[in-house]
């Protein structure tokens, strides 16, 4: 009998162990399990959907305790930043307000905590959990934070989209004022893992990421500094970047090696952007 009782206990120990440990699994813990937009296309109809500014920050991820980047690397913002985050996880941008990309890359990549903190704001946009839609999960973020108000954080408003026309007149209106884009969200979307057809991104370009492979001499009035970058996509293509430089940047241009950001319209056959401009070094990666 003690035998029977011993072994009943085992197994419910283990089917208790193998439920709390499925109960983890099902929530997004590391950066290649957050949710990703894909880019927008005209033939899709997001009308009924959320659309909210796409802010140029760095990713942040709150798992209740501490923070992380995108790429799952430990961020140390100090007690006061954090002191009024919610025991559940957050996704959001740590933002600094628009045109501030690079003074919050270097914020946030110092491996101590800092007051230079406490000049971002932690700008909410969901709620990593697996089994409610998006507007559910975005109202529980906005019902902690009524009742526990921070300095540093907000949940990032949203408003319906009537239709393509309102779509388009609000990312007129968002680049007017610097902002980057938008990004859309279907209201009933769960939370999952990678690029999702159901957050989408809205720009009136696309972006990518290169490799920088060479510098090419500028001719006229870019004599004796930059004319071109040469770069590398990760498959290989090859093409020139000769435009969206400051002269400051001619004179001292990204390095080799190092990997940046551009605009571009399409592809031709070949597989080059057509029309590549430069946007910025990407001083965010090993972020």
């Amino acid at each position: 009998m003690n035998a029977q009782i011993t072994l009943s206990l085992k197994i419910s120990s283990i089917v208790s162990l193998l439920l709390y440990g499925l109960m983890f699994w099902s929530a997004p813990t590391a950066a290649s399990e957050l949710m990703l937009p894909q880019t927008y296309n005209k033939n899709t109809d997001v009308s009924g959907w959320l659309m909210s500014e796409k802010l140029d920050g760095v990713r942040g991820y709150w798992d209740g305790k501490q923070m992380f980047s995108k790429n799952g690397g430990r961020l140390f913002p100090p007690n006061e930043f954090i002191r009024d985050l919610p025991p559940f996880a957050l996704d959001g941008e740590l933002w600094g307000g628009r045109n501030s990309f690079e003074q919050t890359v270097s914020i946030v990549r110092q491996q101590q905590q800092h007051n230079g903190w406490l000049r971002l704001m932690f700008a909410i946009f969901d709620v990593p959990e697996t089994s409610i839609g998006f507007r559910a999960r975005l109202a529980r973020a906005q019902d902690w934070f009524d009742t526990h108000p921070s300095d540093y954080a907000f949940v990032i408003r949203q408003t319906r989209v009537r239709d393509p026309e309102h779509l388009m007149r609000e990312l007129q209106r968002i680049e007017g004022l610097g902002g980057e884009g938008l990004i859309v969200r279907k209201p009933d979307a769960l939370y999952t893992a990678g690029r999702s057809t159901e957050i989408l991104k809205v720009k009136n370009y696309q972006d990518a990421e290169a490799t920088v492979v060479a510098h090419l001499p500028g001719k006229g009035r870019n004599k004796g500094r930059l004319g071109a970058l040469l770069v590398e996509l990760a498959d290989g293509t090859r093409f020139k970047i000769g435009s969206g430089f400051s002269d400051a940047e001619r004179e001292t241009p990204p390095p080799t090696g190092s990997i940046i950001s551009f605009k571009f319209y399409g592809n031709y056959q070949s597989g080059i952007p057509k029309f590549p401009s430069f946007l910025r070094v990407r001083s965010d990666v090993g972020l």
